[in-house]
Parts: structure tokens; sequence; C-alpha cells
């Protein structure tokens, strides 16, 4: 036998260590649970009287103890009211044990809720509803069994909740213009606050903005106007790019006298056609200068 003082406080510390790293593995919940603590003697008492009455009753008990969970269910049993330390059964056949194991049946399949139209204030004073529609699904049996008492009703209030507190943060031309960004800001804010309940938030989007008959009539008019001084700019704009581009023309026609010639020959044969019966005579400029003198 080894008296060290320092192996006995080296054995001391690595038990130490052992016991908080087992603790920091056990799942942390908000409901304490106690699958890890061992049974007590009446416990397993009940225990091997169940098994005894299942023994004695076979093959009838058969039908009691055997339980056909689906691929996309999982089972929570409690024994004696504890949970047992083992995962979520499924899916197959599962053996309980009569009179002592309560099961709770979870689906883990996708579900979805619709968020009802809610009455919203926006940034800039105006009130709007929205509705949505929100798609989750169960990541942890146990949690969703523990944690919380109705997860779907949980969700459905939260996600209410965070509709009204995110969309009243924003602007309304903001809102109409970013429903993605609502949305997955919403999702985000859902999927940190619903896992500790075992709940994965898997995809929110927002239905409908609505807003009153008076406010969609003033934003068409402000939306025309707007139309219609870009309008305004543009044909202001192009006006002004043709008296540029006449500007430079007439420059390069005062320098060189042959180009006007080309010009004024030019306009007379796009006026000319088969159809007309109109005569163009050429009249030149210099006579009409001295008649004016």
């Amino acid at each position: 036998m080894d008296n060290n003082p320092t192996t006995t406080v080296l054995l001391a510390q690595s038990s130490s260590v052992n016991v908080l790293h087992d603790e920091s593995m056990l799942p942390q919940r908000n409901v304490k649970t106690s699958e890890n603590v061992p049974p007590t003697c009446a416990e397993k008492t009940l225990f091997l009287l169940s098994i005894v009455l299942i023994v004695l009753t076979l093959p009838w008990s058969l039908f009691c103890c055997l339980r056909v969970m689906s691929e996309y269910e999982r089972a929570v049993i409690l024994r004696l009211g504890r949970l047992r330390p083992k995962p979520p059964r499924g899916p197959g056949v599962i053996f309980l044990v009569p009179c002592i194991d309560d099961i709770a049946v979870v689906d883990i399949r996708t579900r979805s809720f619709d968020l009802h139209r809610q009455e919203i204030l926006t940034r800039d004073m105006v009130t709007i509803s929205i509705d949505g529609v929100v798609y989750y699904s169960i990541k942890s049996p146990y949690d969703a069994m523990l944690q919380v008492c109705d997860p779907e009703e949980a969700t459905e209030k939260l996600a209410m909740t965070t509709l009204r507190n995110v969309a009243g943060t924003h602007k309304l031309m903001d809102l109409l213009s970013s429903k993605e960004y609502l949305s997955n800001q919403i999702e985000g804010i859902l999927y940190n606050s619903t896992e500790p309940w075992g709940i994965r938030v898997e995809r929110v989007e927002i239905k409908e903005i609505f807003m009153p008959d008076q406010l969609k009539r003033a934003l068409a008019v402000e939306q025309e106007a707007m139309r219609e001084a870009k309008a305004k700019v543009a044909a202001a704009q192009g006006e002004r790019d043709a008296v540029t581009a006449l500007k430079e023309a007439a420059d390069i026609m005062e320098t060189n006298p042959i180009a006007l010639q080309l010009r004024y020959l030019q306009t007379l044969n796009s006026i000319c056609n088969d159809n007309t019966r109109s005569y163009v005579f050429p009249f030149p400029v210099d006579i009409v200068r001295n008649l004016m003198k």
C-alpha cells in the first residue's frame, strides 16, 4: 500500500476531474431529471414483481408488453415516474413493463402552424396586419416532453410575440420591400429560443402584409407621382442630350461647308418617296442673303 501523500493528492484530483467530466456530459435541462439516480429498494421490488407477473401470465402478457413504433415515431418511457437513462426508443418493436412503465409517443416529422393576422404598429407609426406560417420539427423527444407542456402551443405563442416585436422595429417600406429579411430574422430568434425545448424551427415565411384602403391609395398616389417625376426628369435629360448633340453637329458643319450640303441632300432623299406629291427645289442661300441686303 502506497502511503505517499503526493500520490493521494493526485488520485483525489483525478477523481474530482472525472466527476466534473461526468457532470458536464449530462444533458443540461431546465427541469431536473433523475435518469442517472440509482433506483430505490421499493422501485426494484416493484420491477421484480412486474417481471414475475409477466412470466406467470405468458403468453397473454406479451400483448401488453410489446409496442410497435413507426419510422417517424419515438417513445419516451417513464418507469415509476422516472426518466430512463436510455435514448428514446424506436422505430420497431419495444418492450414495456406493465403497471410501472408510462410511454409518450413523439412524432419527429416536420409540422407547421399558421401565424394568425397580427395588428402591428410599425416604427413610422403605421398600423398594419401581418400573417405567416412556421415549419418546425422535434429534435430531442426528451426535451420536448420534459421542458415544455405543449411544444406546439408554446412555439406558436412565441412566434406570434416575436413577429410583433420584430416587425415593430421596422418601417413600413422596409417591411414591404424585405419580407425575406424579416422572415430570416424571426427564424433566427425562434431557433435560439426553442432549442432548449428540443424543437428545431426550420422555416418561417411571411405570407401577406395587410394595409388599410386609405393607406393603399396614398401609397399608389405617391408611387404615381414618383413615376411622373422620373419621367419628366428623363424627358428633360433627353432634351438636354439632343441639344448638346445638335450643337456639336452645328459646330462641325460650320467648320466644313460641304457637310451642310451633304446633310441637305440627305434630307431631300428622306422626304422624297414614291407616294409623295411634293416637289422640292434647292434654292441657294447666298441668293437669299443678297435679296435681304
